[in-house]
């Protein structure tokens, strides 16, 4: 077994020692606790007693490599001191306010925020996580383009409140389909692509022949805006090929379409940019972020909201708003978090991480282990595609589902302290923007033991 499994813990961890406590959490967690997006009887859940860096670690003080960052948003580590500071000196000076006042974390975090947007966006509206962001983003542009009809994504994840999850095109929109306006449609994966492309030009030009036969045929004039996530993160960290986002601001721009960028998981450093769409020529009308704001510190959400859009709400009330909107807490770690982010210059070292280290190093698995049928990421954001044949590119699990050998990789990584992200037959390499050139050739020893033990999954 890899060795730092049971290097010595961080003294946090070891003084984190006790069982006893541990089967109390665990009691307390099965006997009250009902967990989203699970069938309840089955779980076992991990009992984590602490965190620091990029590590976690439960009560018997093993401790456990965060290559999950959580759900894909610890994008600074775990417990980070400038960022605890700031909720606590925040907390002392003033816990929580209504959203109609003024108060100063919300501001800054606001002026932050719209300072690393497009010079057009200079307005903010806070929410509380990412799904109600995009929920206010489509309710603007509907607003704005008096239209009702939104298009996104078969492959994309959204959020899970009333029109999120219906812009949402995974499984998880089967059983919630109650909104109404919406549509999909397919974007560009060259590796299983829906358009028999086998270059990239070829899977651009083909996925935007797609996308403008779908607005032709609903109507332009019907259609308030495209929402895409800037590079698709849970459904398999799908990077567009060139000239395809700037072919979606092309159309958006012809028929006066909304272009909602959804950055809530690949913002704030992720792709080794502060938003991922800064990869491509593009500039979005909405920018949907949460999750890497503030490292999911306190719940954190929004939209960054163009000039043009704002101003249409300059005299017209906008038909929105949550209690919680700009949380004093929330936003004193949003502000923190950037301004660290910058001063230990976290979104660089996401970007050399992933050029230098990650990605050279996930591609030399894949040499090694058949199973890993493809790579692909920017900065800390890497998914494995992975296959049981790579001639025939055949899932290891099948689409909306799981299977013996992604239950037995997820069971692999644990047993090696490593804390994996799977989601249908993909591996989700994304540790923090901050992570050490070290803790990734940690992960990449891991995962290589790991492939090895699952080798007789491997059928091509």
């Amino acid at each position: 077994m890899h060795e730092p499994t049971n290097a010595p813990a961080p003294a946090s961890a070891a003084a984190s020692v006790n069982p006893a406590e541990g089967q109390r959490v665990y009691d307390l967690d099965r006997a009250h606790v009902f967990h989203s997006w699970s069938a309840q009887a089955a779980l076992k859940p991990l009992v984590i007693a602490g965190g620091r860096g990029s590590y976690v670690w439960d009560y018997d003080g093993k401790r456990y490599l965060d290559f999950s960052t959580q759900l894909v948003n610890v994008n600074i580590g775990h417990q980070h001191p400038k960022v605890i500071a700031a909720i606590v000196e925040q907390a002392e000076q003033l816990a929580t306010i209504a959203p109609q006042h003024a108060v100063a974390s919300r501001g800054e975090a606001a002026a932050r925020i719209a300072a690393l947007a497009p010079k057009h966006m200079n307005k903010v509206f806070f929410t509380n996580g990412g799904a109600d962001g995009i929920e206010n983003a489509i309710r603007m542009a509907r607003i704005h383009t008096n239209r009702h009809k939104v298009l996104s994504f078969y492959r994309s994840y959204h959020g899970n409140t009333g029109a999120a999850i219906n812009a949402t095109g995974d499984p998880r929109r089967w059983p919630n389909e109650f909104a109404h306006g919406h549509v999909h449609f397919f974007g560009p994966y060259l590796y299983r692509s829906h358009f028999n492309a086998t270059t990239e030009e070829e899977e651009t030009t083909r996925a935007l022949a797609h996308l403008r036969d779908v607005v032709t045929f609903e109507g332009p004039h019907t259609i308030a805006a495209i929402a895409l996530e800037s590079v698709v993160g849970t459904a398999g960290v799908l990077i567009p090929p060139p000239g395809y986002l700037e072919g979606v601001r092309a159309l958006c721009d012809e028929f006066g379409i909304v272009y909602i960028a959804d950055e809530v998981m690949a913002g704030f450093g992720r792709t080794g940019r502060w938003f991922a769409f800064e990869n491509f020529n593009v500039e979005p009308d909405l920018i949907v972020f949460a999750k890497g704001v503030n490292s999911g510190y306190v719940p954190l959400g929004g939209v960054v909201i163009s000039d043009v859009i704002a101003a249409t709400f300059n005299d017209r009330v906008f038909p929105g708003g949550l209690t919680y909107s700009g949380h004093p807490l929330a936003c004193a770690s949003a502000v923190a978090t950037i301004d660290a982010m910058r001063e230990e210059q976290m979104v660089e070292n996401a970007a050399r991480i992933g050029q230098d280290v990650l990605g050279p190093g996930l591609h030399e698995l894949a040499d090694k282990h058949p199973m890993i049928g493809e790579v692909r990421g920017l900065g800390v954001f890497w998914a494995l595609d992975l296959v049981s044949n790579r001639k025939t590119r055949e899932p290891l699990a099948p689409y909306g589902g799981t299977s013996p050998a992604m239950a037995q990789l997820q069971a692999e990584c644990k047993a090696r302290g490593y804390l994996p992200f799977v989601n249908f037959n993909r591996l989700h390499v994304v540790p923090p923007c901050n992570v050490s050139d070290d803790e990734v050739r940690e992960g990449l020893v891991i995962l290589d033991e790991v492939f090895t033990a699952l080798a007789s999954h491997y059928v091509g």
